[in-house]
């Protein structure tokens, strides 16, 4: 099930006979800035924790999450990290076939796998900058009772806006609808955006602090959804499956709300700027198309004598990994994903893939 995932630092730093720390990492879709200070120090000021079992449920990090977004903490259960409901949603809904809204992340698929469940795609196309139709969508949904939609989408960066996702789950309100908002913390008035408050009974929203925050070693993720389908999760719910240093973690992010919201606010404007010079910069070099973002990464596409593997293996050579997405369904081997970092580590890959495309 670890075949459908990207860059691996370890693997690539035991190639190059280096430390991960010494690779550039513009492979994993986490913010680029260094992590809050007040979080970090607030994390080594009570490292204790790891001494005692932490609470077997999460409550108390469930509440803090449902009094930050004004959610009823009955409809909300936290994990370790949306990977873990993705992976058990096939089995706890009993999903008989479910919908994925592609090229997206191979998650969705292998947890069907993982549970003999047959699925589907439905791709996005490139001539249309990979948005989806939402009528065709409509159309294409019926005969499934599960649909699977990243939005913004890793790896395109396109965004469906929240009228348009409630079209659909009202349109087939039989059909369970999963909504991956990881990334969406990362886009302009995601409050607005985010299906949170939509309350719909047929919505399960996954919520990850992994990216925005750049925690994804602590690995924290919720699930939200109606009382009835959170119901159906807790005779699957591990008991301390979130780990003591994660829920103290939750509980400081949502109490601060003025730091973090000044940090998310700082983060959007630094990716503003860095993807406006990214795409000016390989506007015009042949080889590379950008396609338009809303996240804190870029999907390229490279000329049919350029495959993701020769571009990959030369910057891996210079101690730098970005994603090749050959593995994605619905992509090609002339695909990568570039993960924006520092202001002077994106000008050095810039710099990096022209002189590489002039060589070619």
């Amino acid at each position: 099930m670890l075949n459908g995932h990207g860059g691996n630092i370890y693997a690539l730093a035991q190639r190059l006979e280096c430390a991960p720390s010494d690779i550039i990492d513009m492979s994993s879709n986490v913010n680029p800035l260094d992590p809050l200070p007040g979080l970090v120090e607030f994390i080594i000021n009570n490292i204790s924790a790891i001494t005692a079992l932490p609470q077997v449920d999460a409550k108390s990090a469930v509440q803090a999450f449902s009094a930050r977004y004004n959610i009823n903490p009955e409809h909300v259960i936290a994990g370790n990290g949306t990977t873990q409901f993705i992976y058990a949603i096939p089995q706890v809904l009993e999903t008989k076939r479910a919908l994925i809204l592609g090229p997206t992340y191979a998650d969705y698929a292998d947890a069907c796998s993982m549970h003999n469940v047959r699925y589907d795609y439905m791709m996005a196309e490139e001539p249309f900058d990979f948005k989806l139709d939402v009528d065709a969508v409509i159309e294409q949904i019926k005969d499934h009772d599960t649909v699977f939609i990243c939005n913004p989408n890793n790896p395109t960066g396109t965004l469906m806006l929240k009228a348009d996702l409630e079209r659909l789950c009202r349109f087939h309100p039989d059909t369970r609808f999963v909504i991956d908002e990881s990334y969406l913390p990362f886009v302009y008035d995601s409050d607005q955006l985010s299906m949170l408050p939509c309350r719909l009974p047929n919505v399960l929203v996954l919520n990850s602090m992994s990216k925005i925050f750049r925690i994804p070693g602590l690995r924290i993720g919720f699930l939200i959804a109606s009382g009835q389908n959170i119901e159906k999760f807790r005779p699957f719910q591990l008991p301390w499956n979130v780990n003591s240093v994660a829920q103290t973690a939750v509980d400081y992010l949502m109490k601060h709300t003025d730091e973090t919201d000044a940090f998310i606010d700082k983060t959007l404007l630094f990716l503003e700027d860095e993807r406006k010079y990214m795409a000016d910069a390989l506007e015009n070099v042949d080889g590379i198309k950008l396609f338009p973002s809303k996240t804190s990464f870029l999907l390229a596409k490279l000329d049919e004598k350029i495959t993701a593997d020769m571009l990959c293996d030369h910057l891996a050579a210079n101690r730098i990994l970005i994603r090749n997405c050959s593995n994605f369904r619905g992509l090609s081997e002339h695909f990568i994903r570039i993960s924006l970092k520092t202001t002077d580590i994106n000008r050095m890959l810039a710099d990096r893939i022209i002189n590489f495309l002039h060589r070619i």
